[in-house]
């Protein structure tokens, strides 16, 4: 008998476990992969937006590219989820799930840090990146303020890569001289998995003269007087404000009872949930020890849970557990890209390698994006990639 797994998000990790299932056990399942969105794009191909490098048409690839045996993609919108019944209703019906795994990764919640819609800008979002794009064209000097306005979000490294790649670009554009650039963030150091990775990025900051201003969070912002209040009750002064949006799971998922104080409970081992035959992997989950928001980490738990359903299937031994390991690329501006090797579930504590910016890294990066696009997509895995995995 063929059993229905519905995966809900096409992500990194939704794309990868259909992808897997459909290698693995195209005999015994049918697969239904649904996202609200028609396309994908890599996270980071909002930098390049932002940039004005690629136009976000450019950068998306449209799920109607799929065309994996055994899968069904369908462009729905989840309104509920039963997770004892596995029932979950869309804007286009009902689907039953013999596995159901939640991949819906995170959202932004803009509402939150006041003054943000008005005054202020991110690039999380393409939409965002391209408003970022046009204000960047007018602005011709002043206080640039770059903040990670809550945790945990998305991409560890992206704020800083932001901060940058505008070095970068002011520097392309005559007018470095003429930007005070700071970055705040709530953490005691920039993308502190150890401490020889935060101080790669620091030391990246440092070189470029952008103020580093740690365990400062903006928790509102004037667009009339362009101040950002901090919580310990400080202002900063600013000409353009750039925020990381906060960060909190898709609304379906609360009334559902999968979402444990705003993320998913998961067994980090198989990333089950409580729930029999309910999986939940990437950003929308947490377990006991802190696995980033990142694609790499979700595509990898993807690979758990694949073999975990076949060997429920099969009754077979179920899949080694999952490591949380992945390398993570970094842009450092000027065709720069550091890489990370880190693991975040073996050992006592977090473990990573640090590799300094070169631009033999940023061919890699560029082949991580090629070789995703093809086994996804199909697409030419000869393709240049501008810019790679995180």
């Amino acid at each position: 008998m063929r059993r229905h797994v519905v995966i809900l998000g096409a992500g990194f990790g939704g794309l990868e476990l259909a992808t897997r299932l459909s290698e693995t056990l195209a005999d015994a399942v049918d697969v239904t992969l649904l996202d609200r969105n028609d396309s994908f794009f890599f996270g980071y191909s909002k930098l390049e937006v932002m940039l004005g490098r690629q136009s976000a048409d450019e950068v998306r690839l449209p799920y109607a590219d799929i065309a994996k045996e055994g899968v069904t993609f369908g462009h729905e919108t989840v309104l509920d989820i039963d997770p004892v019944a596995r029932r979950v209703r869309t804007d286009a019906g009902t689907h039953e799930a013999d596995f159901l795994v939640v991949a819906m990764g995170a959202d932004y919640d803009m509402v939150v840090t006041p003054g943000l819609q008005e005054g202020g800008h991110e690039y999380y979002s393409l939409a965002g990146a391209e408003r970022l794009r046009d204000a960047l064209a007018e602005f011709r000097g002043g206080r640039l303020l770059v903040s990670v306005l809550g945790q945990p979000f998305k991409c560890p490294p992206a704020p800083f890569e932001g901060s940058f790649l505008l070095h970068e670009h002011f520097t392309r554009q005559g007018i470095r001289d003429a930007v005070q650039m700071s970055t705040t963030f709530p953490m005691q150091r920039p993308v502190p998995v150890t401490g020889e990775v935060s101080q790669m990025f620091r030391e990246g900051l440092a070189a470029r003269a952008i103020e580093e201003l740690p365990q400062h969070l903006v928790t509102s912002i004037d667009p009339r007087t362009r101040e950002a209040r901090l919580a310990n009750g400080q202002t900063l002064a600013f000409d353009l404000f750039v925020g990381i949006p906060v960060h909190r799971a898709p609304d379906p998922l609360a009334a559902s009872g999968l979402a444990v104080n705003g993320w998913v409970p998961v067994d980090q081992a198989n990333l089950r949930t409580k729930f029999p035959h309910v999986y939940a992997i990437g950003d929308v989950c947490t377990g006991p020890r802190t696995v980033p928001k990142a694609g790499i980490f979700a595509e990898a738990a993807a690979l758990v849970v694949a073999d975990d359903i076949a060997a429920e299937i099969t009754s077979t031994a179920p899949p080694a557990p999952y490591h949380g390991s992945g390398i993570c690329y970094a842009e450092f501006g000027d065709g720069l890209v550091s890489k990370v090797q880190v693991n975040f579930l073996q050992g006592d504590a977090p473990s990573a390698e640090r590799h300094d910016p070169s631009r033999e890294y940023a061919a890699e990066k560029a082949a991580f994006g090629a070789t995703r696009r093809a086994r996804w997509f199909g697409h030419d895995a000869a393709s240049v990639v501008l810019a790679g995995g995180g």
